[in-house]
């Protein structure tokens, strides 16, 4: 059996690495991989195709950044794309991100309701089903219920577009070619998600939700020393993100700095050198890292991890503090809340950093402990990447046995 996923990454960053680890599973159950992908590859075990070229990027970005026509540029690297696929005749198509200015989504859905093979589609955030943007928490803005129009947001969410706003039509194409084919499958990575796919046109489609996994082997409790981190006697609140902005609470990590004594200690990951330049007195900044050991440390140092994002599907970010033994705090924000339980964590209403603040207090009192073994325990049994991959295999063989 084949398998053709298509993404913008194979094996860099998170999507990226999803489908190159997709594709390694598949391959250890007998299956032929090939991945497609657009932007960035960082070697992979499949067969790969890479979509067009960087010029074709660059074209795509001043089409979708003037025009508001993401999605609609490429069109000679996706028939280059569409030949390949014939070529590898497969009997799955897997779809992940296709934004990301690399895909021309009309050529590529005409391709795949010609090829008439069951097509999965892992939905990582919003954009399929909006006029423009790929989150609309912050903003809620709900338009793509019915109409989008009048985006709201056309120049400050990804992709953004500096002059035009053609969300209206945006929507209506992205309806008419993503709801073109008879068999599709989508994947939200978040019950949230999959409750808003709900109420969008690609409501009509079976949704079967899979939850994103990561490395419990990898992340899992360190060894590690405050002492050596320069945090002897502090405790210590946890904050990761690859891109930190306001909209994943980089602005609230300020506003709690201010309603906790010295004792407590500000750690937060992923920043870039002005951004640490810039820090309020009171945290410390490291850079961003890819050593996930790196990182496991940085988890296992920290006495809670919190995560004030404004807008989020799934982050993994929550998995990787539980898969460590910390326990998570998170915002209300989309599927944020579904890593943890009354056992692991703590959810708090949107913007309430004094409630982060008193919760952070009474643990200081009570210690991590008490979390630890069931933070870690919860990430093995809900969140472990390899039984998440398990569930595409079952998904695919469940398609094919209906096809049959």
């Amino acid at each position: 059996m084949k398998l053709l996923q298509i993404n913008t990454t194979v094996n860099y960053e998170a999507t990226g690495r999803i489908a190159e680890e997709i594709g390694q599973t598949a391959m250890a159950h007998g299956w032929e991989s090939h991945i497609a992908y657009g932007r960035f590859s960082n070697g992979s075990r499949s067969h790969v195709f890479k979509i067009g070229t960087q010029r074709d990027v660059y074209v795509h970005k001043l089409h979708s950044f003037l025009l508001d026509r993401h999605g609609l540029a490429s069109k000679r690297a996706t028939r280059e794309l569409t030949a390949y696929i014939e070529s590898v005749s497969p009997d799955i198509v897997h779809l992940h991100n296709l934004h990301g200015f690399y895909l021309n989504y009309p050529i590529l859905f005409r391709c795949l309701s010609q090829l008439d093979v069951p097509v999965v589609w892992t939905l990582h955030d919003c954009w399929a089903f909006t006029g423009h943007c790929s989150h609309y928490d912050y903003a809620k803005c709900y338009r793509w219920k019915t109409r989008c129009h009048d985006c709201p947001q056309k120049r400050s969410v990804y992709p953004p577009s500096w002059f035009a706003d053609r969300s209206a039509r945006n929507f209506r194409d992205k309806k008419r070619w993503f709801t073109s084919l008879n068999d599709m499958t989508i994947v939200p990575v978040s019950a949230w998600l999959a409750g808003e796919v709900k109420d969008s046109f690609l409501g009509k489609y079976p949704i079967h939700l899979i939850h994103n996994g990561i490395n419990t082997d990898a992340f899992s409790p360190q060894p590690v020393s405050k002492k050596d981190f320069g945090l002897e006697n502090k405790f210590v609140i946890l904050g990761v993100s690859n891109f930190w902005t306001w909209r994943k609470g980089l602005d609230d990590f300020g506003q709690l700095r201010t309603l906790l004594p010295e004792e407590f200690a500000i750690v937060l990951v992923g920043l870039t050198p002005k951004q640490i330049s810039e820090l309020p007195e009171g945290i410390v900044g490291v850079p961003r890292t890819s050593s996930l050991r790196e990182l496991a440390e940085y988890y296992s140092l920290a006495d809670v991890f919190v995560n004030p994002t404004w807008e989020d599907t799934f982050p993994t970010t929550n998995l990787e503090s539980l898969a460590c033994g910390t326990p998570v705090i998170t915002y209300r924000t989309g599927g944020s809340v579904e890593a943890v339980d009354d056992r692991t964590g703590f959810i708090v209403e949107q913007g309430d950093t004094a409630r982060i603040a008193a919760i952070v207090a009474d643990m200081k009192a009570t210690g991590k402990q008490p979390y630890t073994e069931f933070c870690r325990s919860r990430a093995l049994a809900c969140f472990d990447k390899r039984d998440r991959y398990m569930e595409y295999l079952r998904l695919y063989d469940d398609l094919l046995a209906t096809r049959k």
